[in-house]
């Protein structure tokens, strides 16, 4: 109980040189791949589900927005699966840094904004400025509205970080309490456990509908600038 509750966010080195670039490329291991047209269950359903997701994401999208399935589809399995292997014990999580998930939330949510620019120029010019404001009102709604479209990439960011933070910060709190009332009440520690354990299945939840969230918000982006 005496070590530090943000410990488990420190980046991890070793013999003095940062590691997080091993880690991030961890979760490519886990996406498996077959040449073979007979494939096992597990690419199977590994593709089904790839499929089935990018089927929803592009519904909306014109042929030009499709353009970018391969990025968005790579993203969500990006963030899903380096979400989950940060659950595993004595792991690290990168996407509880801020400044990882600005690195990708920035060059994501500027692509679409750029896009928008060249090849709807009027209307992305449109949304800063909606129809009917009156006179007066138009110097300040025209602040407002870019400070709302500056703002999008760091909000992003923020929601990510700040559910996968959370929810291991609620994880390391009711595991070290666990841990303590062992040896002092049998009883509620039985109790505390079985918190922990719906905790840790809701957090296995969290990290895949936070995944989907930041790539369906991208998308949502990108559909209005194309």
């Amino acid at each position: 109980m005496n070590e530090n509750l943000f410990a488990s966010f420190a980046t991890p080195t070793m013999m003095g040189l940062p590691i997080v670039i091993i880690i991030i490329l961890m979760p490519s291991l886990m996406i498996f791949s077959s040449k073979r047209i007979l494939t096992n269950r597990l690419i199977t359903l590994q593709q089904w589900l790839t499929k089935l997701i990018l089927k929803q994401m592009m519904l909306i999208h014109t042929p030009k927005g499709r353009t970018w399935s391969l990025m968005l589809i790579s993203l969500i399995l990006f963030i899903g699966s380096t979400n989950l292997l940060g659950l595993l014990p004595h792991t690290f999580t990168p996407t509880t840094q801020l400044s990882m998930n600005l690195a990708m939330a920035i060059p994501l949510w500027a692509g679409t904004v750029i896009l928008g620019f060249r090849h709807k120029t009027k209307s992305s010019l449109a949304h800063f400025l909606p129809q009917g404001t009156p006179l007066p009102l138009i110097p300040m709604l025209i602040i407002i509205e870019t400070i709302s479209l500056l703002i999008q990439p760091m909000a992003l960011a923020v929601r990510l970080t700040a559910n996968i933070t959370a929810g291991h910060l609620l994880i390391h709190l009711i595991g070290g309490a666990t841990m303590v009332l062992t040896s002092i009440n049998l009883p509620l520690a039985t109790i505390t456990f079985i918190i922990l354990t719906m905790l840790t299945i809701l957090e296995f939840a969290v990290a895949l509908i936070q995944a989907y969230v930041f790539t369906l918000l991208v998308s949502l982006y990108l559909h209005d600038n194309t």
